[in-house]
């Protein structure tokens, strides 16, 4: 059974040797997140080059996803790399003090004054240590501790409720675009974006820096929640990040926000990618928690592109095993999942003729329980739209296009498969083409039905306007 969802692992020092990396993508990763906030640029495109001579070798494609710092609000250092808050202690947040003590620690962010007042609740450390503000006097803001713990150097800060004004693009990050254009990143996470003008902006700057990345909103501040809307109408796709989300809306609210932010994502032919904690235990165990195994195929029955994997495979012992895990589940949980097609169909209009192939392809491919759905498409579209609705058989992207080969690697129950042969716009020679690359990839048998949708002219963007059912290796019914 070929597995629907796809993995997303982050690379960090357990996993970026390539002998490591290697394992990593037969153990089943289909696409590899450089996290920025870490790493000099050197070693991100070693880690890039890689990943495309070890997806070459194996025949392999993987995708790379650049996720982008953003304005991420840290406290400064401390004099001795931290200190234990207790509960009822006054402390003090001071964007000029240098080094840190009991009583008071600087702030990266230095309009965070400007941004709270007495009354706010300010979270650090991802909400395990819990400070009420009394007062703002200048660059200083004193607080209470109302929940107290270890705080160590250059723990995150978060506002409950959000409201911080930090723009979602810092000259670090603008910096990193060009970085992620030059090692030609597949995807570009932008961190904390509060708007469309965010996601419109990451874009522009990375085709302008010759890049053809697909945008993914990380979904982590309360008021890209309350635009979640227009955030995904000027993004390809999004990131539920769980984590600094929980932080700002209470962990209470997430499971809820994750099921409509999966459910918004689809209908909108977007992508969606579940992440944080997944498998954290798999940081020090070589098996996951019973609680996260139902995580990940919660995630899964929702209807997520792809669940990630962060500090697991990045610094964790066992980042192997994690990801043969992950796909283990997500197997299972794909066995599952509902099949609603013919309910999908109702009282849906298409107003897009390659639209209406790819669905009426999907209509077809179920009710005569073909093995397999091939795509021929140059932009990548065609198999987005498909795999936008859960029919439960394999759908195979086929293209000409490097870019959209890779493109296609987040796509749920997409299979890539570049076409290295000379294009061609005979129709008959197309569905040969597609017959032969789904025998070679032992996906189908000669004699069973194939769903197939193509152009007459093949290889144009939005060119699909022919739906045809074959059986493999012989001619079109």
């Amino acid at each position: 059974m070929t597995r629907h969802t796809k993995i997303v692992a982050t690379i960090g020092p357990a996993s970026s040797a390539p002998e490591v990396l290697e394992s990593l993508i037969r153990a089943g990763v289909d696409v590899v997140r450089l996290n920025f906030s870490h790493g000099a640029p050197e070693g991100h495109r070693a880690v890039a080059e890689s990943i495309r001579e070890i997806s070459a070798r194996t025949g392999r494609p993987v995708g790379i996803l650049a996720d982008l710092q953003g304005p991420k609000i840290r406290v400064g250092k401390f004099e001795n790399g931290g200190i234990d808050l207790k509960n009822g202690e006054r402390f003090i947040l001071d964007i000029h003090c240098e080094l840190g003590n009991s009583e008071r620690v600087g702030v990266d962010y230095k309009n965070l004054p400007g941004d709270v007042g007495a009354g706010d609740v300010l979270l650090l450390n991802d909400g395990r240590i819990v400070l009420d503000v009394d007062k703002v006097v200048g660059g200083e803001i004193f607080t209470t501790v109302r929940d107290g713990g270890e705080l160590l150097d250059h723990k995150g800060i978060n506002r409950q409720g959000g409201g911080l004004s930090a723009p979602a693009l810092t000259a670090k990050d603008m910096e990193d675009i060009r970085t992620a254009a030059q090692i030609g990143a597949d995807f570009l996470a932008v961190s904390f974006p509060k708007s469309a003008s965010d996601m419109y902006m990451a874009r522009q700057l990375m085709l302008a820096n010759g890049g053809h990345a697909l945008t993914i909103a990380k979904i982590e501040r309360v008021e890209a929640v309350a635009a979640l809307g227009e955030i995904l109408d000027a993004s390809d796709g999004i990131m539920v990040a769980r984590g600094d989300l929980a932080v700002e809306t209470g962990d209470a609210a997430v499971p809820a926000l994750q099921k409509r932010m999966i459910r918004l994502a689809r209908e909108k032919n977007k992508v969606v990618i579940t992440a944080t904690q997944m498998m954290e235990s798999m940081v020090t165990s070589s098996t996951p928690t019973r609680a996260e195994v139902s995580d990940v195929a919660n995630a899964v029955l929702d209807g997520t592109d792809a669940v990630m994997l962060s500090t697991e495979t990045a610094l964790g012992k066992y980042p192997i095993k994690t990801v043969e895990a992950m796909a283990r589940v997500c197997l299972e949980a794909e066995k599952s999942a509902p099949i609603t097609l013919d309910y999908d169909f109702l009282n849906r209009v298409f107003d897009r003729i390659d639209q209406t192939i790819a669905m009426a392809s999907l209509f077809a491919a179920y009710h005569l329980k073909v093995k397999a759905i091939a795509a021929f498409t140059a932009s990548g579209s065609t198999a987005l739209w498909m795999s936008r609705l859960n029919c439960g058989i394999p759908i195979f992207g086929l293209t000409y296009e490097p870019a959209t080969h890779l493109k296609m690697t987040l796509y749920r129950a997409v299979t890539p498969i570049l076409i290295k042969e000379e294009r061609t716009e005979n129709s008959e020679e197309i569905r040969r083409n597609a017959e032969q690359k789904l025998i070679e990839a032992k996906v189908v048998e000669k004699g069973d039905l194939i769903v197939l949708a193509c152009g007459e002219r093949n290889g144009i963007a939005g060119g699909t306007n022919t739906l045809a059912i074959v059986r493999a290796g012989d001619h079109p019914l």
